[in-house]
């Protein structure tokens, strides 16, 4: 989410001083001999942009009173910088994905977006695609769905079950109490092993606590919301508990927050958290790497006295919007398009082969449209067996500046043993709430 703000406020200005040209000449393009055109950006991912291509000819072929122009968003100083700048100067796209829920909050309070569920077939693609549950948390503070997800890691740990195997272990511990015992297993015969290596943990960039304190804290609260809108929800029970075990583990030296190269590939991390595109590149660097002989997947562990069935986890997840500068033809014809993309799972199963990303469907594991994907890659059986159970980003514009807070005032701190877990939680919280007023 880095972003050049000088570059931006440039991009911004020069777009502006022809948003009013701009915006005109897109208006009266939008039909020519009855023909509506849509813009589509893609993900700058070439698997993605050539499915979306793909999509778009096969729609065309069945309505000719559609055109479809498939381009990639530009990531130069970044996809949201290009989106924004695009909405300063009238020339934003009809459609676009790669859109998280954080940076649709930021869209959606300035009112650039379009409120999906207030377009005539929106609740159709929800019932035909069978994502009533994965969609539910993308649900906005107002009300509204904003983003349609298109795909929803939904991020596990992996275990080196062979060194499981090892401590007497067949299967991966499920709640905190199991893991602290398996660390002093794992340190009495391996020293200089550890339950948990990663130099991220001791960073207090934002993004990085979607994939260390949201994975755990999301299990604790049963996909307790954190933040909904403009109010603080978290939940202080689970909290402290996801800091707690982090404490002890770090008291145990159950943690290495140092940068190590390939820690879990090369057995000095037990645990890891692993999203489902790691596979692509062990197939290439690291083919000894098999699913159920040296490794396997679990969902985040769970305080003692939760239902590990229970256990949610973070969706590294993004998805479409439809922007509200469009006219209300490119609006509906746009709508039209992705209901007819996903009235079928076998373009689902389509985008799944060609980009390895999870539909964001609550039938993944159970349809035979996406049998023969699983079958072939049983590595990926977890991550769509629990997209229902992955909790999308918070939906509040200042999400990277709250995250940076939660980092700098808590996670941080307990992980490097500068403050105990109940401060750290207090000092974050009451920093939040400020930030939020």
């Amino acid at each position: 989410m880095k972003r050049n703000i000088c570059g931006l406020i440039a991009i911004i200005m020069v777009f502006s001083i022809l948003a009013g040209c701009s915006s005109k000449k897109n208006d009266a393009a939008t039909t020519a001999d009855g023909v509506t055109t849509i813009e589509f950006w893609a993900a700058n991912n070439p698997t993605q942009q050539a499915y979306w291509q793909e999509m778009a000819k096969a729609y065309e072929l069945k309505n000719s009173k559609v055109k479809i122009n498939v381009s990639v968003i530009k990531e130069s100083p970044s996809s949201e910088a290009t989106i924004q700048a695009a909405i300063a100067g009238g020339s934003a796209p009809t459609i676009s994905e790669n859109i998280n829920r954080g940076f649709a909050a930021q869209l959606s309070a300035s009112k650039a977006l379009v409120p999906l569920d207030t377009l005539t077939g929106f609740s159709d693609i929800i019932t035909a695609r069978k994502m009533s549950s994965t969609i539910e948390p993308w649900k906005f503070a107002d009300g509204h769905q904003y983003v349609l997800p298109i795909y929803s890691n939904a991020m596990l740990f992996g275990w080196r079950l062979d060194l499981l195997k090892e401590l007497g272990y067949d299967t991966p511990p499920q709640t905190f109490s199991e893991i602290l015992a398996l660390n002093t297993k794992l340190k009495a015969k391996y020293p200089d092993k550890f339950i948990w290596a990663k130099g991220d943990l001791a960073s207090s960039t934002a993004w990085k606590r979607w994939f260390d304190f949201f994975m755990i804290y999301n299990a604790a609260s049963n996909g307790n919301k954190f933040i909904e809108g403009d109010k603080f929800v978290g939940d202080d029970k689970a909290g402290i508990a996801t800091l707690q075990f982090v404490d002890d583990l770090r008291k145990n030296k159950g943690i290495l927050a140092q940068n190590v190269a390939d820690p879990f590939e090369t057995s000095t991390s037990l645990f890891i958290d692993l999203g489902p595109w790691t596979f692509t590149n062990w197939a290439e660097k690291f083919p000894e790497m098999k699913y159920n002989e040296n490794y396997t997947l679990s969902m985040p562990p769970v305080p003692d006295g939760v239902d590990p069935k229970a256990s949610k986890t973070f969706a590294d997840t993004k998805g479409l919007v439809i922007y509200a500068s469009a006219t209300k033809e490119q609006q509906a014809a746009a709508l039209e398009f992705v209901k007819w993309v996903y009235s079928d799972p076998n373009n689902d199963a389509k985008w799944f082969e060609q980009t390895k990303l999870p539909p964001a469907r609550d039938d993944l594991s159970t349809n035979e449209s996406f049998k023969v994907i699983l079958d072939k890659n049983p590595e990926l059986k977890p991550y769509a067996e629990n997209v229902p159970n992955a909790v999308p980003p918070m939906d509040n514009p200042k999400f990277n500046d709250l995250q940076t807070i939660l980092g700098e005032e808590a996670w941080t701190k307990v992980v490097r043993g500068e403050i105990d877990p109940t401060t750290g939680w207090e000092n974050a919280k009451k920093a939040i709430e400020e930030a939020l007023k």
